[in-house]
């Protein structure tokens, strides 16, 4: 089993950073990826980004893509995500999710463990 325990995120004003950490943990030897997703109210859950395990590869949905980045701390076995210029748009509760799947990286369903979920609210 894999534990993955989420930190960060809150309120900040349109235009403004925040930064999300995702601590894994138990037999992380099985991950392949780990991704970011969000959901908005009455919204499906959207993929935000990934990177895999190595830290080799990394993954963008087009809306993120210029002000988000996904970066790997391997020693800590954190994954992080930088969000900037954040925007209205941006206000969901973000998770972190870990797939012990190669292969695509973007639909929830090949996901395998999820943290408990931040919301990050953007304002006005």
């Amino acid at each position: 089993q894999v534990q993955l325990v989420q930190s960060g995120g809150g309120l900040v004003q349109a235009g403004g950073s925040l930064r999300l950490s995702c601590a894994a943990s138990g037999r992380t030897s099985r991950i392949y990826a780990v991704g970011w997703f969000r959901q908005a109210p009455g919204k499906e859950r959207e993929f935000v980004a990934a990177i895999t395990w190595s830290g080799h590869m990394t993954y963008y949905a087009d809306s993120v893509k210029g002000r988000f980045a996904i970066s790997r701390d391997n020693a800590e076995n954190t994954t992080s995500l930088q969000m900037n210029s954040l925007k209205l748009e941006d206000t969901a509760v973000y998770y972190c999710a870990a797939t012990k799947v190669a292969g695509t990286v973007v639909a929830p369903r090949e996901y395998d463990y999820w943290g408990q979920g931040t919301q990050v609210t953007v304002s006005s």
